[in-house]
């Protein structure tokens, strides 16, 4: 790829990341409603539940949960991605976008860059709301800051292939029933050890188990495990995400340019 290419298709996926943020501009309150679910839920986890739920070694579950919830966000923006995707290419919008001069890549590229803005804003809104309850940070801004970037990015990836295999935004059904198992079979809600030792095996390998577990020790609230991989949770947090990229970032631009063949 050239250099002159490249700038196209940096321009290109410019105009699209805020083509998404004019169409959520548009829609203020659906953006609030998606914003405001994880902030229902960590209220009614921390308050409602909270009271019966053991963190090992003590402490305060509502610490606990924050971290989780960042996590669970960010898969469960999976689904938004998805129907984004879906939805451009039932219209017939991505053929439009095939028939233009403009670079593939850029297409997919646009739509990762919008969702990783709505991500910063749903982590923000998140933060306030853990402070809010009594989640702090422990071990400096640098630390927290570094586990905040762990959380979301390579599952735009996945959202996006999976939104242009799909045949329409209808289909969000089987996102759900992928993503919803893989959050909440994990450390985010609850500890590993607290399950049946071949369950909590299970959790503690699952990439968001990861990211959730290096999240609470970037910030100061370690919660231990016994497996490698939550002794390592840090490494795999990194290691799983890239892997992740790595995988379905190459598919989605090769599916987007088979779309229609």
């Amino acid at each position: 790829m050239s250099v002159q290419t490249l700038r196209w298709a940096v321009a290109d996926g410019r105009v699209l990341t805020g083509r998404a943020l004019a169409h959520w501009a548009r829609r203020p309150g659906e953006v609030a409603m998606a914003l405001l679910f994880p902030v229902m839920v960590v209220l009614m986890m921390g308050y409602l539940f909270g009271g019966q739920m053991d963190v090992p070694g003590g402490g305060n579950y509502r610490e606990f949960i924050v971290p989780g919830m960042f996590a669970l966000t960010m898969a469960f923006g999976v689904e938004t991605t998805f129907t984004a995707i879906a939805g451009d290419a039932a219209k017939g919008v991505a053929d439009r976008f095939r028939a233009m001069p403009m670079s593939s890549s850029a297409v997919v590229v646009g739509r990762a860059a919008a969702d990783m803005l709505h991500s910063v804003v749903a982590l923000a809104v998140m933060a306030v709301c853990g402070v809010l309850i009594g989640w702090r940070v422990h071990d400096g801004a640098a630390k927290a800051l570094a586990g905040l970037g762990l959380l979301r990015f390579s599952l735009i990836w996945l959202g996006i292939y999976l939104g242009l295999m799909a045949k329409g935004p209808e289909s969000v059904a089987a996102v759900q029933v992928l993503v919803w198992p893989i959050g909440f079979l994990s450390s985010a809600l609850v500890a590993p050890s607290t399950m049946p030792g071949w369950l909590g095996a299970i959790a503690e390998w699952n990439p968001m188990s990861a990211t959730v577990t290096a999240c609470r020790e970037l910030f100061g609230d370690p919660v231990s495990g016994g497996s490698w991989a939550a002794q390592h949770s840090v490494l795999m947090a990194v290691v799983w995400p890239l892997a992740i990229a790595a995988v379905f970032a190459p598919l989605s631009v090769r599916r987007y340019r088979a779309l229609g063949r």
